[in-house]
């Protein structure tokens, strides 16, 4: 408050000045975290690209096995020949496609894109079949996927003996 002659009292000057300058201290604080933040990168946190997926007698003839679909990101196939491994991710804009047991396709819920058992596409924008990923078997005989390998069926790389494991 001021008095007669219009000047400020110390006490009211000293607590404007607190709380002028926790203001500024606030503001310096918030700024310094912001700054802070952006210094450090942002993170995604992606499945493993190596997965081990157990012994091949796990898996039944003619079935696509989806335990792997949402935790790695791939669908491990056995057929008459042996095993392949196909990730799970739409050639036309990424989505995760869906297995129907019945039809025997997979189905993208995003655009309709439809794929064989195979993982080759019959219907919907999907440009080209699905992926298959690296699939081996371990000196212990277990089933090793590793999605960093990709093989391509427009490339003939399907053919390549770590894109399916044979079994007799």
């Amino acid at each position: 408050m001021a008095d007669k002659n219009n000047k400020m009292k110390r006490r009211t000057f000293l607590s404007s000045l607190v709380v002028g300058w926790a203001a500024f201290t606030a503001a310096a604080a918030a700024g310094a975290g912001a700054v802070n933040r952006f210094m450090y990168p942002n993170v995604t946190y992606e499945p493993p690209l190596v997965v081990k997926a157990g012994k091949p007698d796990l898996y039944e003839l003619g079935m696509v096995d989806e335990r792997f679909k949402d935790s790695d990101g791939v669908w491990i196939v056995r057929d008459e020949e042996g095993l392949y491994a196909l990730i799970s991710i739409c050639t036309h804009l990424g989505c995760t496609p869906n297995w129907f047991t019945a039809d025997q396709k997979f189905k993208c819920p995003c655009h309709g894109s439809g794929f064989r058992k195979t993982g080759i596409n019959y219907e919907g924008p999907a440009p080209r079949p699905l992926e298959r990923a690296k699939i081996v078997l371990d000196e212990n005989g277990e089933i090793v996927i590793d999605k960093g390998t990709k093989f391509l069926y427009e490339k003939g790389q399907w053919e390549d003996p770590e894109a399916r494991i044979l079994l007799s």
